[in-house]
């Protein structure tokens, strides 16, 4: 078993019906509770173990045998076995990595999960932007350090869409969702995903925990929950606006063009009403290179935040204010306004033909200085992280894949398949930002020494190598070739190289075993050891 799994899963509980009455019946019964419980956490490190060896494959090739595979669905069809009490425990995990961090950021997102079949339809699956494709939405928020170490989720939601609203004319439907209060919309997610930064924060006092999100988490409730209450510990945030929001001009005598960086001459901006507008006013800051990844199409509709992109560099143009945000109008009266620091990043010579980069950052985060500005803006280029963890996901744990028959059996396999996703991320970027660090402080010695000896035709060191040699060793068993040009290995490496190292890793297990065996029975042996 591998001891990362024994830390990962150390407070895992499975509530049961006996468990729920043992108070009130007999101390025997109290003991069958806690041997189910036993059981179902044996079972859970069993099934977790096995996936994580083989991220790309389903339970009949990831099992040993027809029994294991067996007891790894009926794993999934146990009623406490859930969707939540899968990930509680890495939750657990991810909170005790967090506390050992000055900064963590937490980008959230959501991502669909097409599960559309020829011939069958998942139960419980509902229509994702159209009734021809059906599967679930996975709303995820994930912790990683400013360098990129992925520490763990620590909060997810999945849900399925209502068939029956896919019937109403686009009329029916606008009118209901300005009538809706925003607790029963799925922007909603949004919210509860800054709230759930909220209690990370709380939980890891001594860090400071930024929550982020891409434009779609443009919610006015997202800002408005986001404001500071005096003796309430709140995460700060960076959110990308998606909206041109009207601002409130600020009074001359409020305002002065030199009393901080980036803002604008009071008299310009009392007949300015729109955010863009306001602080594409101020003067550059600071010009800066960014890295602009490759990104597929994420979704069908043609949305363009969504559309495909080729990776290139970008320079960009940086400027910041301070801004009040007016209050929209809702059901139940105007929001009140709030106050923000916006920085906008625009680029202003894109290549011909490819649509410029703009981000209009909003968060509450300082803005006194050029570098605490330039900070934001890196930050926020973090965000790109649980983009390629998603990616994971779906290419490598290939959880789209799953012919599970139904919701219910799918939730705890996705749970499942979130901490797979992690796990490749954490060992990839860890021999990126953690060089130096000893290998054994992410593989099993069996893994490393099987990885070693089989890489380099050569017999392995007394001590663990470097972290970073090995994660170079597992992804050139993956594909990545070491080039000058290829960078460290990439996610697709590491996975493809990871399920080859389990391969390794049991020959090397299962020859040293033999050895030890015919040690023990050579004739003479016995003599010798006396």
């Amino acid at each position: 078993m591998q001891e990362w799994i024994d830390k990962e899963l150390a407070t895992a509980r499975f509530g049961t019906m006996k468990a729920a009455t043992a108070q009130a019946h007999k101390p025997k019964k109290r003991r069958r509770s806690k041997a189910g419980n036993l059981k179902l956490r044996k079972r859970f490190h069993k099934v977790l173990n096995a996936m994580s060896q083989k991220p790309s494959l389903k339970f009949p090739a990831a099992c040993k045998g027809d029994a294991e595979t067996r007891a790894a669905y009926r794993f999934l069809d146990n009623e406490h076995v859930t969707f939540s009490t899968i990930l509680k425990p890495h939750h657990d995990a991810t909170i005790e990595r967090i506390r050992a961090q000055p900064v963590v950021l937490i980008p959230q997102d959501t991502t669909e999960l097409d599960l559309t079949r020829p011939h069958e339809v998942m139960a419980g699956a509902g229509p994702l932007n159209d009734t021809a494709r059906v599967g679930f939405y996975n709303h995820v928020s994930l912790a990683m350090t400013p360098e990129h170490l992925v520490l763990g989720g620590v909060d997810a939601e999945v849900w399925a869409r209502d068939p029956l609203e896919f019937d109403k004319d686009a009329d029916q439907k606008r009118a209901e969702r300005r009538a809706k209060p925003i607790e029963d919309k799925e922007s909603f997610r949004w919210v509860e995903g800054y709230r759930a930064a909220c209690r990370v924060a709380r939980e890891a006092p001594e860090t400071l925990v930024i929550s982020l999100a891409d434009s779609e988490g443009d919610v006015y409730e997202y800002l408005l929950e986001a404001q500071a209450v005096e003796g309430v510990r709140k995460a700060s945030f960076i959110i990308r606006a998606c909206q041109d929001r009207a601002v409130i001009p600020p009074a001359a005598e409020d305002s002065p063009a030199a009393d901080r960086p980036g803002e604008e001459d009071s008299s310009v901006a009392e007949v300015i009403r729109r955010l863009r507008e306001r602080v594409a006013r101020t003067p550059v800051l600071a010009q800066r290179t960014l890295e602009i990844r490759r990104r597929d199409a994420r979704s069908k509709d043609g949305r363009k935040r969504k559309a495909a992109r080729e990776a290139r560099t970008a320079e960009v143009d940086i400027r910041a204010a301070r801004v009040t945000l007016r209050g929209p109008a809702r059901p139940g009266g105007k929001l009140p306004d709030v106050e923000v620091h916006a920085v906008l990043v625009t680029e202003p010579n894109p290549p011909p033909g490819v649509e410029p980069v703009e981000w209009l950052l909003l968060t509450d985060l300082p803005i006194d200085t050029v570098d605490e500005v330039l900070l934001i803006v890196d930050y926020y280029a973090c965000r790109w992280q649980i983009e390629i963890y998603f990616r994971v996901l779906k290419s490598g744990c290939k959880v789209e894949e799953s012919q599970l028959e139904a919701a219910a059996r799918f939730e705890p396999y996705l749970a499942l398949c979130l901490i797979v996703a992690w796990r490749v991320m954490y060992v990839m970027m860890l021999g990126r930002d953690c060089p130096e660090l000893p290998c054994d402080v992410a593989l099993d010695e069996d893994e490393w020494q099987a990885v070693y000896a089989t890489v380099t035709k050569r017999p392995p060191p007394a001590e663990p190598p470097s972290i970073q040699t090995m994660v170079r060793l597992i992804g050139s068993l993956g594909g990545w070739l070491g080039r000058k040009c290829d960078g460290e290995p990439g996610p697709k490496a590491m996975w493809v190289g990871m399920q080859r190292m389990t391969d390794l890793a049991l020959g090397w297990r299962a020859c040293a075993e033999s050895r030890a065996a015919s040690g023990a029975h050579r004739p003479g042996s016995a003599r010798r050891r006396e």
